[in-house]
């Protein structure tokens, strides 16, 4: 058995520490999602950049697509980023796209994190493709930050400090 990189002891090594990433991605988006105030939900910082909202809507279109890819299933839901407009609605696709990731992040281990599966045109690791959906939640999680800022709000990262 091998240390996992949150020090827990496990047969997944790999596949266990992705998964407490994606937890950690997954608790400030949404906190984020739910912070920001409803009339907030049109606010850009520039015309030439998405909306709060429509940044909310792209991370659960995303999180649909890069999981449904890695468990080898079609998505089951798109069109939220342009298809939801209200803060209800762009949360509860935020929190839906979790719950469907969810099933992969559980359902992954080192051994199925190793089976190729097709994403952006070629074959790549199961598991890459988790990790790929991480990279792109933190990177939205950026935006989403700044946004909050910009609002006056403080981000659930940066919370209790």
């Amino acid at each position: 058995m091998a240390a996992s990189a949150f020090g827990q002891k496990t047969d997944n090594p790999l596949s266990t520490s992705t998964k407490g990433l994606y937890t950690m991605a997954k608790g400030n988006l949404v906190k984020a999602a739910e912070k920001m105030p409803e009339e907030q939900y049109d606010f850009k910082p520039t015309p030439d950049v998405r909306s709060f909202g429509q940044v909310v809507g792209h991370v659960a279109d995303a999180n649909f697509m890069f999981c449904s890819a890695a468990i080898g299933e079609k998505p089951p839901v798109s069109g939220i980023e342009k298809g939801k407009t209200t803060k209800a609605d762009l949360v509860q696709g935020l929190k839906d796209s979790f719950a469907y990731c969810d099933k992969a992040y559980d359902g992954m281990t080192d051994a199925r994190g190793a089976a190729t599966v097709k994403f952006f045109g070629s074959e790549r690791p199961a598991l890459n493709v988790l990790n790929f959906n991480i990279v792109h939640d933190y990177e939205h999680y950026g935006n989403i930050v700044t946004y909050l800022r910009l609002k006056g709000l403080v981000p659930p990262s940066s919370e209790g400090r």
